[in-house]
């Protein structure tokens, strides 16, 4: 229940984060800045107080921040809670999967070649 909470939380802040972004003008977006008339000369740091979207955009970037650490810490419980279960660890089935196969592997009776094969043509010999 909880964790669905934070998943909510972390895609409204993230579509916050980028929605506020995209509503704030920029420094130096003024027309004439582009062209050398005399604003240019402020663009980094004309503005001296932030804005009501700037600081909003500026919580929700934290919201988002706090909420991806507690998505780390609701996985890392999930995958401790499978150890636990019983399941085993990757690392060991990558171990167990590196065996050879020359094992001798049971072969049943419609497997082996017919004894008689007189009606089977036979490929060439290649020189």
């Amino acid at each position: 229940m909880l964790e669905t909470v934070v998943v909510v939380l972390h895609l409204l802040a993230a579509l916050g984060v980028v929605a506020l972004v995209l509503l704030q003008q920029g420094k130096g977006a003024d027309a004439g800045a582009s062209f050398g008339s005399g604003a240019s000369a402020t663009v980094f740091g004309s503005q001296g107080s932030s804005t009501f979207l700037s600081r909003f955009t500026a919580i929700l970037a934290v919201a988002f921040f706090i909420t991806s650490l507690g998505l780390g810490f609701f996985a890392k419980e999930k995958a401790e809670a499978l150890t636990q279960v019983g399941l085993p660890d990757p690392a060991v089935l990558e171990v167990q999967q590196e065996k050879p196969a020359t094992e001798d592997v049971p072969v049943l009776e419609e497997q082996k070649p017919a004894a008689n094969a007189a009606g089977v043509p036979q490929a060439p010999e290649q020189k």
